[in-house]
């Protein structure tokens, strides 16, 4: 009888063990996110958002998400905590050197990837900067012009339809009070585009126009899998429900899954 108690308490062992190391497991996060936003100026209330969003999405779909509000931690050794890099409307100037070198390492890693929105085409010289002509690159040669102040709705057309991040996208789908940004010129030479806005729908007209406006697109001659999408101004588009979709898709592709 001692013989048969013993083999029970073994046996009972070996399975809480078994189950708390599986348990581990599937608390393990799929993949980790490093988020670089805006914490001031007129694109707060979309951080604030895409904050609350994002916090969701990642406690759901099991991913880890740490947010940053400026560069000072990022350096190689920092970056490689993270399979994506999110940059959430935070513009590319102001740096440090170390962020700027360890971000071109990152995008040149064929195993990272990278999401930018919005004010991460905010190219030129600002605030006393100079441009940061690798980024210009990166987003396919361009420098910021001008913007649409007072804000216009408008239908972006998707022109690669069998990309992952479009899944479950409509093939047109509205945008409604965003700024949309023209360039010196159109990044379609250098960038694969995914959409594009159809200017002639923008309510109210504007004369602010570019003729061919890319507005999403991807750099595919960076080994890091890497997606640009223009439309990030308004906390309102968390109500998109083609938005999110896009926001979501574009997540996990970037990171691989």
């Amino acid at each position: 009888m001692k013989q048969v108690g013993l083999l029970l308490i073994l046996i009972t062992c070996v399975y809480f063990k078994s189950f708390s190391q599986e348990s581990q497991q599937k608390k393990s996060p799929r993949f980790s996110v490093l988020a670089l936003y805006e914490n001031g100026g007129h694109h707060i209330l979309y951080s604030q958002r895409a904050k609350i969003w994002l916090d969701k999405l990642a406690a759901d779909s099991n991913f880890s998400i740490e947010y940053i509000t400026n560069t000072d931690k990022i350096n190689d050794s920092f970056l490689t905590k993270f399979q994506v890099f999110l940059q959430l409307d935070y513009a590319p100037y102001a740096w440090t050197n170390a962020a700027v070198q360890a971000f071109e390492k990152y995008v040149t890693n064929g195993k990272n990837g990278w999401l930018g929105f919005h004010h991460a085409s905010l190219l030129g010289e600002f605030d006393g900067y100079q441009m940061w002509q690798w980024f210009s690159t990166f987003m396919g040669g361009i420098r910021w012009k001008n913007y649409i102040a007072t804000f216009v709705d408008a239908k972006v057309d998707v022109e690669d339809a069998s990309h992952p991040c479009m899944k479950g996208i409509p093939s047109s789908f509205i945008i409604k009070k965003e700024e949309f940004y023209t360039y010196d010129k159109s990044p379609r030479p250098n960038v694969h585009v995914i959409a594009s806005v159809d200017e002639s729908t923008y309510t109210p007209a504007s004369d602010i126009t570019m003729g061919d406006h890319p507005v999403i697109w991807s750099n595919e001659k960076f080994a890091a899998r890497n997606i640009y999408i223009f439309m990030g101004h308004s906390p309102d588009l968390f109500d998109n429900k083609d938005y999110v979709q896009l926001f979501k898709n574009s997540i996990f592709w970037a990171a691989h899954q």
